[in-house]
């Protein structure tokens, strides 16, 4: 830990050390407790791709500008699960200006014909409804379908579960049922690397970690079958999180990068990364569902993430990762593998010592 931090500031951490979740170290030492693929009803509950050993709970806290405290292990580059799902936004804005992506209110397939947004019930599903989580698509994307996720519940939506994960819910028309559906998720990536035509590994490295200064490993695993040919190359179809495997390996230091380019409104430095206004829009509640975002949490109503802004952001990610920016603490805050049934008492303890 940081030896300058104040006592309050000590005592978030220390807090947050003291509630690692209970996932093991190593998912190959009891594989029943490690993952999110072992909550799904068969045939979904396998991997498809890999899972790594984790590092110790840890984090790092940004303030004006400045990392203020690092604790655990923070160089340390972990699979980040859900957190993934807000890479994916802010390569859809890198889409945007690049002039790949001018309308995300363009339904998906008068762009890319021929990819899984054809026929009567997925044509007019478009880049916000993906973005939103409403898109209600269906079918099958990376050898799983959609209905792995019907009825799943999550720990920010206030909605009660009302059937039985896996089953057959009815679909809603699109724009009109909000779902937290990781085979949409994984959609959207395979979407926008036909639209970008490069693997998204090598765009996030290039357009958003490389000119923020990121220093340690970073890597985005495909599926061990999520492999597509475009322009004649094969290429990888990244999911947006590491439900089954594979996904975004990244530092709590890199991440804390991430959330500072929020915090800046898409700027580092004189340079433009998103395009103006992008995350002002990430931060527009959607309006069936206004706890959530593009693929960002929020905290409108204060009572989601206490002692937090209601104008923060969260990207979430199971196991316990969360990356906090807070406009009005002008803060952003990264915690690795922190027991989820103790982030609320964190996030009181940390508003606090950031407010003084």
């Amino acid at each position: 830990m940081t030896a300058t931090a104040s006592p309050a500031l000590a005592e978030a951490i220390a807090f947050a050390s003291a509630h690692e979740t209970p996932w093991p170290r190593d998912p190959r030492a009891d594989p029943q407790r490690f993952g999110v693929h072992i909550e799904d009803p068969p045939p979904w509950n396998r991997l498809l791709g890999p899972l790594h050993a984790r590092g110790p709970q840890g984090g790092v806290v940004w303030q004006h500008g400045t990392e203020i405290a690092a604790w655990g292990d923070p160089s340390r580059a972990d699979q980040t699960f859900s957190v993934a799902k807000t890479y994916l936004a802010l390569l859809a804005g890198v889409a945007q200006r690049q002039g790949l992506l001018p309308d995300v209110d363009r339904p998906v397939v008068a762009q890319l014909p021929g990819i899984g947004f054809d026929g009567a019930h997925n044509a007019p599903i478009t880049w916000r409804h993906l973005l939103t989580q409403v898109s209600e698509w269906e079918g099958n994307c990376l050898g799983l379908s959609e209905q792995a996720d019907r009825w799943r519940k999550v720990g920010q939506d206030p909605r009660p579960a009302a059937g039985r994960k896996g089953d057959a819910r009815p679909l809603q028309s699109p724009g009109t049922y909000w779902e937290y559906n990781d085979v949409r998720i994984n959609q959207l990536s395979l979407a926008l690397l036909h639209l970008l035509r490069e693997p998204l590994e090598a765009v996030f490295q290039r357009e958003i970690l490389q000119p923020l200064g990121a220093t340690d490993r970073f890597a985005w695993e495909p599926y061990d079958d999520a492999w597509v040919t475009i322009d004649g190359r094969r290429l990888p179809s990244v999911p947006g999180g590491t439900h089954w495997g594979g996904g975004v390996s990244i530092s709590a230091r890199d991440q804390a990068r991430v959330g500072q380019l929020l915090l800046a409104d898409g700027v580092h430095g004189s340079r433009r990364l998103l395009p103006a206004g992008w995350v002002q829009r990430m931060a527009e509640p959607v309006p069936i569902a206004p706890f959530y975002g593009w693929l960002v949490w929020l905290n409108r109503d204060g009572r989601a993430f206490p002692g937090a802004s209601t104008g923060a952001l969260f990207m979430q990610g199971a196991g316990g990762h969360l990356v906090w920016v807070d406009p009005e603490l002008d803060a952003v805050v990264v915690t690795r593998w922190l027991d989820p049934a103790h982030t609320p008492a964190f996030t009181a303890r940390m508003a606090n010592a950031l407010r003084g």
